[in-house]
C-alpha cells in the first residue's frame, strides 16, 4: 500500500539523537501502514551506520536509508529524501527532534481540511533541559514566518512544481523559509497545526559558540533580498532584522550624542538596556548576562549588515 506520508530526516553524524526519533516515530498513534521513514545519511561516519543498520534490523518502522558518500548539507539531503519518498504528502523533521504520539495523526488531519496546503506543526524545546543564555534550541509557537522544516508537511506534487530546496543558493541556513516563500508566490497556501508537536534539543554551545553561530547569519539576509513579502511581514519597520537590532542601534545613536544631548541619549538608550534586563530574565544569566547579550547582538547586527552590503538589501 502506498503510505499517506513520508517522513523524511536528513542525518549527519548523530546517532543518538537520530535514534531518539527514530523511536518517537515508533511510538506514532498513526497506523504503521499510514507512513514511510527515509533518512537521508549525509555522509555521516561509521557510527552513524551503524545506528541505522541497527534501526532497520530492528523493525517497526517501515524504514528506508538513503546514503550519501560525502555530507553536501541539509537542503541537498533533504532533497534526495524526498524524491524517494513514495507519499502525496512529505514530513520534513529534524534529527536533533523528538516528535510527540500524537504528530502525525495532527498533521494529517490538518492536511485532509486543507488539500495541497502546507502544515507547519508546533515546536518547543525538549521538556525538562534548562535552557540559559549559551543555549540553541528553537520555539516555534505560530505560524510562519520561516517554515522551518523542523516539522513541517509539503504536498510531494509542490515540491515537484518547485523543485525542492534551492541546494545551491541555501546549502545550509535559510532553505526552508525559501522553499516555502516560493511555494506562496506560486499561489500555495500554509496551515498551522498546533497539535503536531515536536521537542527540539537543547544544546549549551557556550559563549563562543554563541557568538559563532551570531556570526552565522550572513548567507541568510539573501531571503530578504530574493522575498519582498518577507521582508514587508517580518522585519522591524521594514529594515530591521530583529526588533533587538532596533533597540541596539537606538543605544548606539545614543550613545554618540552622550556629550551633546544627554537627555536625548538617555531616552535612545533606555529601552535597549530594558530589554536586556528582560533577556536576563527569559533567556537564564539574569543582569550579568547583559554585557554577553549585548555583544552577541553586536556580532549578530555585523553578520546582517555585511549579508545587506552582500545582497544589496536594506536589513540590520
Amino acid at each position: 500500500m502506498t503510505p499517506r506520508v513520508s517522513v523524511v530526516v536528513a542525518t549527519h553524524d548523530r546517532p543518538e539523537r537520530l535514534g531518539r526519533l527514530l523511536e518517537s516515530l515508533r511510538g506514532q498513534t498513526a497506523p504503521a501502514d499510514a507512513f514511510e521513514v527515509v533518512v537521508v545519511d549525509d555522509g555521516s561516519g561509521p557510527a552513524t551506520t551503524q545506528a541505522l543498520e541497527g534501526e532497520v534490523e530492528r523493525g517497526g518502522l517501515n524504514l528506508r536509508v538513503v546514503r550519501r558518500a560525502a555530507a553536501a548539507g541539509p537542503s541537498a539531503a533533504r532533497n534526495e529524501g524526498w524524491r524517494a519518498a513514495r507519499a502525496p504528502l512529505v514530513a520534513f523533521v529534524d534529527d536533533d527532534c523528538v516528535a510527540t504520539p500524537a504528530w502525525l495523526d495532527a498533521a494529517l488531519a490538518t492536511a485532509a481540511a486543507a488539500p495541497g496546503a502546507i502544515v507547519q506543526g508546533r515546536t518547543l524545546p525538549e521538556p525538562g533541559v534548562a535552557v540559559g543564555p549559551f543555549s540553541r534550541s528553537l520555539w516555534v509557537e505560530a505560524q510562519g514566518p520561516y517554515y522551518q522544516a523542523c516539522n513541517i508537511v509539503y504536498p510531494r506534487e509542490l515540491l515537484d512544481r518547485l523543485g525542492g530546496f534551492d541546494a545551491e543558493a541555501f546549502p545550509f541556513v535559510g532553505e526552508d523559509t525559501d522553499l516555502a516563500w516560493r511555494a506562496f508566490a506560486a499561489g500555495a497556501d500554509a496551515r498551522f497545526a498546533p497539535d503536531a508537536l515536536v521537542h527540539h534539543a537543547v544544546v549549551d554551545l557556550g559563549p563562543l559558540g554563541k557568538l559563532r553561530m551570531a556570526a552565522r547569519w550572513t548567507p541568510s539576509i539573501r531571503l530578504f533580498a530574493r522575498h519582498r513579502a518577507l521582508r514587508a511581514e517580518h522585519l522591524t519597520y521594514g529594515v530591521f532584522w530583529k526588533g533587538s537590532h532596533y533597540l541596539l542601534v537606538r543605544a548606539l545613536v545614543g550613545l554618540a550624542l552622550r556629550r551633546r544631548a544627554r537627555p536625548l541619549a538617555l531616552w535612545l538608550a533606555a529601552p535597549y538596556a530594558r530589554h536586556l534586563l528582560e533577556r536576563g530574565r527569559t533567556d537564564g544569566g539574569g543582569p550579568l548576562a547583559a554585557p554577553f547579550h549585548a555583544v552577541h547582538d553586536v556580532v549578530e547586527l555585523v553578520a546582517v549588515a555585511r549579508g545587506a552590503v552582500r545582497y544589496r538589501t536594506p536589513v540590520v
